[in-house]
């Protein structure tokens, strides 16, 4: 699976995302519209962590999907 696959089911994936980062509110799923830089960015802005940290852990979360 690559990345525009994610894009384009956008609305699935909140799910998941949500799932994963808790810490995300629904606004930000919907700012962040299936851009992963975005979703990077706000990983990083509501957990605290390094921007490598975020870009790592969602390298991790995305290989884990079906």
């Amino acid at each position: 699976m690559d990345w525009n696959r994610i894009e384009g089911n956008w609305k699935q994936a909140k799910g998941k995302v949500k799932e994963q980062w808790g810490k995300l509110t629904d606004d930000d799923l919907d700012q962040i519209a299936g851009q992963r830089d975005q979703l990077e960015g706000k990983i990083q802005e509501r957990y605290g962590i390094a921007k490598d940290r975020a870009k790592s852990d969602v390298d991790s979360w995305f290989s884990r999907l079906p």
